[in-house]
């Protein structure tokens, strides 16, 4: 009887549970549930996301993926509305477009003690074109409030067979129940890769399919049937934790727990076996042979006038190099498409003074190239794309110019109006790249910066009998500060930045100000202005409490999770350098000074000192810190977490005044 009422518990559990992956199967008890269990902070959960990607067969159209989504996802607050929409990007580029369905697309409510359901019409349906490559399909799901569940199944129809679907097990809220499954027939071969860290369950096993289909003849339809086995893969996960997007991440995409399919061969029946597996070696070539670009490189006849003027009196390969890539940059306008093949075409986008990344980059190398500068193109993979982890067709979606010497490349991109030799847009600076050589060899190339960029403030002021602090500051922006203050500030009035400077810092006001070098590249960026603050004195009694960083101190530590799984990325080399002299109120004296210190982290990833005396009525500060490398493994976050709270431990430390 004991082993009987055990079974049946075990049947009744798994009925159950295999119910809850239903849509349709909304119950009371999850509409009234005002917090996740897993995490109180989450503002919306996936109660379970179940996918399965198979392959059909249509006389001379042949196989298709066919991927089908069930999701259903539970909002718990405001913030968590944006969960309620979803969207799907389609391929429409090729010789066929891919398709998109959406059905069984309902909100769920609690009205009283009765569950309204509100469908999907046709006003939440959004078809969005993208670019000539890609559509997108969004949906907006209605009626969403804090404690809506929302569900939706999505079916994809793709005519390509390398386009397989990646499946994501981990979203940035928790997900209760995650399950993919794969049916893929003997003819295709795919390598699968995992990304992330989570643990995925999984079983494999195998079928004959049959699939019957009619092929017109002679104005007949005679009827067919395919034979074959078929691999099928199940993946599954449960309690899957939330990847919180935490300061100082690359892309919090390549961190989650993801499941990628690339194709590596076919095999069709009475046909040789055709091999799609690449190195990266192989990769390279195939984009360099490409006609839309290799051959754009070899074009010159439409800029040679022009750049001859432009080059007419200059001879030293570094000005060249720099009055070509300037030359570009006045030229062409990006027109904020990634990519690493030619859209329109080199010649088309010259006479257009427009073009994609591809486009304008080809431009250059060939014009450095026609200066007998021998540069190469770069294939790269920007931030919003992700790390490029494995040799993959999709893994690169841009390109930038490099120049090798013996011991160093310089890097160009011509695609944004403040880029200097060696001084990137932020999205290019991802890890690595490859360079693809006209000789047909290629290489991996590093797009890190090594040297650190400055930022040096000096402050001169003087504390006043009720604590206003007034004064003189110079700050300069070196390399990728100074490319970073150019692109956010240089379209703005000076008074919206006086305006932002004053909001970033509460209680500073700022009067005289100029800034120097805004289009000088070659030089840092020079703010000088005066001002006052009331906010970094506080007077207690007969004694004042200074802020020796004034209002501009680090007052929080921005590494606040106790773990973490992924890499810190500061995206380069940096050093923040203040130099701060304050002139104290006649009739004060120090009472308590901070004590100097200096703190490195292992292997010298970063350090900062801290240096302070007086005389008389005078406090001179000196402090450096500075991060020496761009990307911080997460085997030092322990490390850097406790490095960052002795930062603001010490920049939050005070000054005492007492009245002599």
């Amino acid at each position: 009887m004991k082993h009987l009422f055990h079974t049946l518990f075990l049947l009744t559990t798994l009925f159950c549970y295999s119910q809850n992956h239903e849509l349709g199967k909304v119950t009371l008890q999850e509409l009234q549930e005002k917090v996740c269990p897993s995490d109180s902070s989450a503002v919306a959960a996936v109660l379970f996301s179940v996918g399965k990607t198979s392959f059909d067969y249509t006389y001379g159209d042949g196989f298709q993926i066919i991927t089908e989504i069930s999701t259903k996802i539970k909002i718990y607050k405001k913030e968590g509305y944006e969960y309620a929409n979803h969207s799907e990007r389609i391929y429409v580029g090729g010789n066929g477009s891919e398709r998109i369905n959406v059905s069984k697309a309902v909100t769920y409510n609690l009205v009283g003690d009765k569950i309204e359901k509100s469908r999907l019409g046709n006003d939440g349906e959004f078809d969005e074109k993208v670019n000539k490559y890609w559509n997108r399909k969004k949906i907006t799901m209605p009626n969403v409030k804090e404690g809506s569940i929302i569900e939706y199944k999505i079916t994809i129809s793709s005519p390509y067979i390398s386009n397989f679907p990646d499946w994501l097990f981990q979203w940035e809220i928790p997900v209760n129940y995650s399950e993919y499954t794969t049916y893929i027939p003997e003819y295709f071969t795919y390598n699968v890769h995992q990304k992330g860290y989570q643990k995925l369950e999984l079983s494999k096993d195998g079928k004959s399919r049959t699939i019957s289909y009619s092929n017109p003849s002679d104005g007949r339809l005679e009827n067919g049937t395919l034979q074959f086995n078929e691999s099928i893969v199940k993946y599954m996960a449960r309690n899957i934790p939330s990847l919180k997007n935490e300061s100082y991440v690359n892309n919090i995409n390549n961190y989650k727990t993801i499941i990628v399919h690339e194709l590596s061969g076919t095999r069709y029946p009475n046909r040789p076996y055709e091999n799609y597996s690449s190195d990266w070696e192989t990769i390279t070539k195939k984009i360099y042979d490409s006609e839309n670009f290799g051959p754009e490189l070899i074009k010159t006849g439409y800029f040679e006038k022009d750049v001859d003027e432009v080059l007419k009196e200059i001879t030293s390969k570094e000005e060249r190099i720099l009055a070509l890539l300037n030359y570009v940059k006045s030229r062409m306008n990006w027109n904020e498409f990634y990519s690493v093949y030619c859209d329109e075409g080199v010649k088309k986008a010259y006479q257009d003074k427009k073009g994609n990344t591809a486009e304008i980059n080809l431009m250059l190398t060939a014009m450095l190239r026609y200066a007998g500068i021998d540069a190469n193109p770069i294939l790269i993979s920007t931030r919003y794309n992700g790390i490029s982890l494995f040799p993959s067709r999709t893994s690169y979606n841009s390109v930038i110019v490099g120049i090798e010497s013996q011991d160093s490349v310089i890097m160009l991109d011509a695609t944004n109006k403040f880029t200097y030799p060696n001084i990137l847009p932020v999205q290019d600076l991802n890890w690595f790249g490859r360079i693809s050589r006209k000789n047909g060899s290629s290489a991996e190339i590093d797009l890190m910066p090594k040297s650190n960029s400055k930022d040096i403030v000096n402050i001169m002021a003087t504390i006043n009998e009720k604590g206003e602090v007034s004064g003189k500051i110079r700050d300069q922006y070196f390399d990728y500060n100074a490319f970073l203050f150019r692109q956010a500030n240089n379209a703005i009035s000076k008074e919206s930045y006086i305006e932002k400077l004053e909001k970033r810092y509460q209680g500073l006001e700022i009067g005289e100000y100029a800034v120097q070098n805004s289009n000088d590249l070659s030089l840092p960026i020079i703010e000088n202005y005066d001002f006052t603050t009331t906010n970094a004195v506080e007077i207690i009694g007969d004694k004042m409490y200074v802020s020796p960083f004034l209002i501009f101190g680090l007052t929080e530590n921005p590494f606040k999770q106790e773990k973490r799984e992924y890499p810190v990325d500061f995206v380069y080399p940096d050093q923040d350098k203040f130099s701060v002299s304050l002139t104290i109120p006649e009739g004060y004296i120090v009472e308590t000074l901070p004590q100097p210190k200096a703190i490195a982290m292992p292997d010298n990833l970063a350090s900062f000192k801290y240096m302070i005396s007086n005389n008389g009525r005078q406090i001179q500060l000196l402090y450096t810190h500075d991060t020496n490398q761009a990307i911080i493994s997460s085997e030092y976050y322990e490390e850097l977490k406790s490095f960052y709270k002795e930062i603001v431990e010490k920049q939050t430390e005070k000054i005492v005044l007492k009245k002599g």
